[in-house]
This record gives C-alpha cells, structure tokens and sequence, in this order.
C-alpha cells in the first residue's frame, strides 16, 4: 500500500495534469510542496511512476471510455496500483508464471500428485513439485494450499513456503503464505514446522502456527472449520483489520482493490464473504464501514468518509 505522503503526491499529479486546473491549484500546490521536504520527494516518485504507467494506461482508458471510471480514477488509479507494487514487478511473478501447478483469481483446483497425495490448490495460488527416490518436495510460491498426504515412509513429505518448512507426519493439513508470514494448520494428524535453524515444532491437529523471519509465533487452537472456510468459498473474519481484509478479497478478484486512505485500514471487520462475490464483498464494506468504493472492474479504490 502507498504511504500517506505518496497518495497525497499521487492526488497532486492527477490534478495538474487535468486540464481544468488553474492558478487556485497551482497556488495550493506550491504551499502543499513548500509545507514539508518530503512532499517533493513524494511528488517526484509519482512523476517516476508516471513513466511506469505508459505500459497499463491503454486498459485505463478503455475504462474511462466505457463510462466505467472517471479520468481522475484512471490516472490515480493506474498510479497507485504500480506505486503498490515493488520495483520490476508489475504485471507477473515469474515464480508463478513457471510454477507446476496454478490457478487464476477466483479459481479452485484439486490436484491429485504422483505418490498419491491430494492438494487443493485456493485462489490465485501456485506450486512447484520435485519428487525423487527419497524425498517428495513441495514449494509453494503463492496462495493458500490444503495437503492430504498419502503415506510412504521412505520419501518424507516436505512443504516449504517463505522461510519455513512442514513435514507430514501421516495427515491433513492447511498452508496460506501471506505478504510476511505463513500459517500452517493441522486438521488430522500431525506435522513438524521448522524454520532456518531453530529446532522443529510438532504441531497436532487442531492447532495453527504461524511464522516469518522473526521465527515461530506460539502456536494457537483454531476452529478447524473456519480455517477451511475458503474451501466452501467463503471468507471469514473476525476483527480483521480493513487493510488485511482487502488484501484477502483481493486474491479473489481479477484486477486490483487499492486502499487509498490509510487512516481507515486498521478499522475492524467481522463478516461472512462469499468468495464468489468480491463485488458483493466490497459493496457490503461500503455499506457498512465509513468509506466509499470507487469500482472500476479493473482496479477498486477504497476512500475514507
């Protein structure tokens, strides 16, 4: 997500760059650039980001064209969706570009691997596999994936997702890579969670751990049925911060959901989504929360009341 400053910068570009901004808007430019050094630096960016925008700026505008956003959503909202976005990438991952196994926005896939074992795979989610004579290794790149894992003791069975690794131990269990962390849940069985150099965690069923570069988090009991919500697709939240709710929707969504106004992001959201609705989704946090969607199909700006 862009930062404070940044969005201001990108709200300042747009508007100068409208033809019917005059000399009012010049002047309230000037005292907002002199009001603080970081604001040139901030406006600088977004003119860097400007260039960038030369490669999705056609989309945009047959956006606008269509009566579907106004020229003011195109502009800012090309910008901020490759502000958001680290430096070279832009439109794909080239990890899930070559992965195994993958599924777009909003798509499910059932998997049955070589050895036996069933993964399904969750939206906008990928893998990579390497089975050899002693080991079956799992990589996933992207997403959220759920292992039934058939047994054969001379090849463990090895998911490694971020920094961390999950060896079956006979059983079911549940892997969602985030933005920083991973979560592993367990729902038959058991499995031994490990990162870089600490020794392994046993993890039974019913329990979830979580972990990042700091290491493994305590591990905590969960409602096994909500962990698989996304399964039956559906969504479950329960005093989920706003910004990370967004996030969550956005796996589910063709195009981009930018929050612009980060004062708003850590407000909470208790709520049952259908998976299959992401219009529906944020439609219902408009209606709900002090904030206002801007929805042009492929991007949805999210506003502070």
């Amino acid at each position: 997500m862009t930062e404070p400053v940044d969005t201001d910068a990108l709200e300042w570009f747009v508007r100068l760059r409208d033809a019917q901004s005059g000399a009012d808007e010049r002047r309230a430019f000037d005292a907002w650039l002199a009001a603080d050094p970081a604001h040139g630096a901030a406006f600088a960016r977004a003119e860097a980001l400007w260039r960038r925008f030369d490669a999705v700026e056609p989309e945009f505008r047959r956006l606008r064209r269509a009566g579907r956003l106004g020229r003011r959503d195109v502009l800012l909202g090309g910008l901020a969706a490759l502000a958001a976005a680290p430096a070279g990438y832009v439109l794909v991952n080239r990890h899930i570009l070559f992965a195994s196994v993958r599924t777009a926005a909003g798509e499910r896939r059932s998997v049955t691997l070589e050895d036996g074992s069933r993964v399904e795979l969750g939206s906008a989610s990928a893998l990579t596999m390497d089975f050899t004579a002693g080991l079956r290794r799992v990589v996933l790149v992207a997403g959220e994936a759920f292992f039934e894992v058939a047994p054969d003791p001379a090849r463990p069975f090895i998911v490694e997702a971020g920094p961390g690794r999950t060896r079956a131990l006979g059983t079911a269990f549940d892997v969602k890579l985030g933005d920083s962390t991973v979560a592993v849940a367990v729902v038959e069985h058991a499995v031994a969670v490990s990162v870089a150099n600490t020794p392994p965690l046993t993890l039974e069923a019913g329990w979830q751990v979580s972990y990042g570069p700091g290491g493994l988090t305590a591990p905590v009991e969960v409602d096994m049925a909500l962990v698989q919500a996304w399964r039956r697709d559906r969504l479950v939240f329960e005093d989920v911060p706003l910004a990370e709710v967004l996030r969550e929707l956005q796996r589910y969504r063709r195009g981009r959901i930018i929050l612009m106004d980060q004062t708003v992001g850590t407000m909470p959201v208790t709520a049952v989504f259908e998976t299959t609705n992401v219009d529906g989704a944020l439609a219902t946090i408009a209606a709900t929360l002090p904030v206002r969607v801007v929805d042009g199909r492929l991007i949805a700006l999210v506003y502070g009341r």
